[in-house]
């Protein structure tokens, strides 16, 4: 299992969601806002400061699902401006689900406890 976790700029949000909900068996999203700055900065004379606004996506897929989602990211989210955003794809060395106690280790057998 990985999570798939990408800094995409906010108007690209619904763009990327449609997207994904064409994959089969898509696992989900969760999107969140956030701040920073990487090479490109951009300094307003009013307040000082180098955050630009960005969506935050995380997504956890089985491996299998790694390669199309990573690729359907990069595609669609592509301003073809500097700023654009970042994708990274972690691994995910355990994960349970909390209202039932299930538990994954990675591999896709699940085990209760």
């Amino acid at each position: 299992m990985k999570e798939i976790r990408a800094y995409i700029q906010p108007f690209m949000l619904p763009k990327l969601t449609q997207a994904l909900l064409e994959i089969p068996n898509f696992p989900g999203i969760s999107v969140s806002d956030c701040e920073g700055f990487g090479h490109e900065r951009y300094l307003d004379k009013q307040d000082y400061t180098p955050y630009v606004p960005k969506k935050r996506i995380e997504i956890f897929v089985p491996d299998e699902l790694v390669n199309v989602i990573f690729s359907t990211i990069m595609a669609v989210t592509n301003t073809h401006q500097r700023g654009a955003g970042m994708v990274y794809v972690i691994n995910v060395d355990r994960s349970g689900r909390i209202s039932t106690g299930e538990e994954e280790q990675d591999s896709p057998n699940k085990i209760s406890s």
